[in-house]
C-alpha cells in the first residue's frame, strides 16, 4: 500500500484537489491522508469548496487561521511535523504557491519524506511576490515536479533540475473545469439569483498582496472599475483580506456604489460567473487559465504573468495598474476585441492531469521508497 499526505490550505488547492484526491482513491493500492492547514478557514473560502466538489473531509486540521507570512508558515511547521513523525508516509503531495505549500514541503524535507509538487515550475521572476518564493523553494526540495506546460518545464531544466524528476502532465484546473462545467451546462440557472443576470459584465477578482497592500495602486484598482462600470456592469466578488484595504483605505463605499460587490463565492457559481462574463479582469494566476479555458477574454492587472503562453496567444493582457484611467482604458479595450479565435485549445494538455499524477506516483513510489517500517 503506497500512503500519499497531502497538504491543502487555500481555495485553488481545495479545487485541484478534487480531482487529484479522487483519482488516487481510485487506484487500489493508494491511501490518502488528506491535511488542511486552515490558511483559508472561513467558510466562504474553505467549506464550501469541501461540500460542492465532493472533497472528503480532512482527515486532519491544523487551525493555524491568518498570520502574517513567517509566523504562518511556522505554525503549519510546528503543527505539521509530529504528524508527519507520527505515521510518516512514502510521500507528501503539495500544491501551487501558498505559505501552506513551502510549510509542507519544508516539513516534509528534513524529515527525509519524499516531496511532490503539482503545479511545479511556473514562474513570474519576480522574487518581490511571496507566492514566488515559495513556489521556487518548493521545486527545489521536490523530488516528483509535476509540470503543468512546456515553460515550466524549460524553467526548470534551466534551474539545474534533474529531467527524470519532471513530468509534463497537463493542468489538473483544466480537469476541474472540464468535470465540473460538463455538470453545470445550464449557468443561467446559478446566474439568476443575482439582479444582473442576463445582462453583460465584467467579471474582476483582486486579492494580491502587491495590489491590495499598495494604496496607490489600490485606489487606482477601485477607480479604474468605477470608471469601467459606467460602460458596463462590474461584479467583484471580495476576497476577505481585500475588503478589509479597501475599508481601511476608505475607498468600499465609494466602490459599493457602483460596482455589484459579491461575498466570496464557492467553485461552481465562480465556474457560472466566468463562462458568462464578457471580459475577466484579475491578479490571481488561477482565474487567468480559467479564463482561457472558458474562452473568455482576460486582463491581469500586474506587471508579469507565470502563465506567458496566455499572453503569448492574445487570450490575457497585462496591464500593471499604475493608473485608474490607464486600466479603465485597458480593460474596455479588452472588453471590445474579445477573445481570439485563433488561440490554440490545448496548452494545458488534455484534462487527464490528476490521472497522470495518480499512475506516476504509483509506479514512482515502490522503485524510489524503501517499504515503510511496520508499525506494531
Amino acid at each position: 500500500m503506497i500512503k500519499v499526505t497531502t497538504i491543502v490550505g487555500a481555495r485553488p488547492q481545495f479545487i485541484k484537489a478534487s480531482l487529484v484526491s479522487r483519482a488516487l482513491d481510485e487506484l487500489p493500492d493508494m491511501e490518502e491522508c488528506l491535511i488542511h492547514t486552515g490558511q483559508h478557514y472561513d467558510d466562504n473560502m474553505s467549506q464550501v469548496f469541501f461540500d460542492e466538489m465532493e472533497l472528503r473531509p480532512p482527515d486532519r486540521h491544523l487551525g493555524v487561521g491568518s498570520a502574517a507570512h513567517g509566523a504562518q508558515t511556522g505554525m503549519i511547521l510546528q503543527r505539521l511535523e509530529p504528524i508527519l513523525q507520527d505515521d510518516p508516509p512514502d510521500v507528501v503531495l503539495v500544491y501551487g504557491d501558498t505559505n501552506s505549500t513551502l510549510a509542507g514541503a519544508l516539513a516534509a524535507a528534513k524529515l527525509h519524506i519524499p516531496v511532490a509538487h503539482v503545479e511545479a515550475g511556473m514562474r513570474s521572476f519576480n522574487r518581490r511576490m511571496p507566492e514566488e518564493i515559495n513556489r521556487v523553494v518548493a521545486d527545489h526540495l521536490s523530488d516528483l515536479l509535476f509540470a503543468s506546460t512546456q515553460t515550466a518545464v524549460d524553467n526548470l531544466a534551466r534551474e539545474g533540475v534533474a529531467a527524470d524528476k519532471i513530468h509534463k502532465v497537463g493542468d489538473v484546473m483544466f480537469d476541474v473545469a472540464l468535470y465540473f462545467g460538463r455538470q453545470q451546462e445550464n449557468c443561467g440557472n446559478r446566474l439568476a439569483k443575482w439582479e444582473f443576470a442576463g445582462k453583460p459584465y465584467v467579471l474582476a477578482t483582486i486579492h494580491r498582496a502587491e495590489n491590495t497592500d499598495n494604496p496607490d495602486r489600490l485606489a487606482a484598482i477601485a477607480d479604474g472599475l468605477v470608471r469601467v462600470a459606467k460602460k458596463t456592469t462590474v461584479v467583484l466578488p471580495l476576497h476577505p483580506r481585500t475588503r478589509k484595504a479597501l475599508e481601511q483605505a476608505d475607498l468600499l463605499t465609494t466602490l459599493d456604489q457602483a460596482v455589484q460587490l459579491l461575498d466570496p463565492l464557492g467553485y461552481l457559481d465562480m465556474l457560472a460567473l466566468q463562462r458568462s462574463a464578457g471580459l475577466i479582469v484579475t491578479d490571481s494566476g488561477g482565474v487567468q487559465k480559467e479564463a482561457y479555458f472558458h474562452r473568455v477574454p482576460c486582463v491581469t492587472l500586474r506587471e508579469e504573468t507565470e502563465w506567458v503562453e496566455l499572453v503569448q496567444c492574445g487570450c490575457n493582457r497585462l496591464l500593471p495598474p499604475d493608473g485608474a484611467e490607464v486600466i479603465a482604458e485597458g480593460i474596455l479595450q479588452a472588453l471590445e476585441a474579445g477573445f481570439p479565435e485563433s488561440a490554440p485549445a490545448d496548452l494545458y494538455g488534455d484534462g487527464t492531469a490528476a490521472r497522470q499524477m495518480a499512475a506516476v506516483l504509483v509506479e514512482w513510489v515502490p522503485a524510489a521508497c524503501p517499504p515503510r517500517p511496520i508499525r506494531l
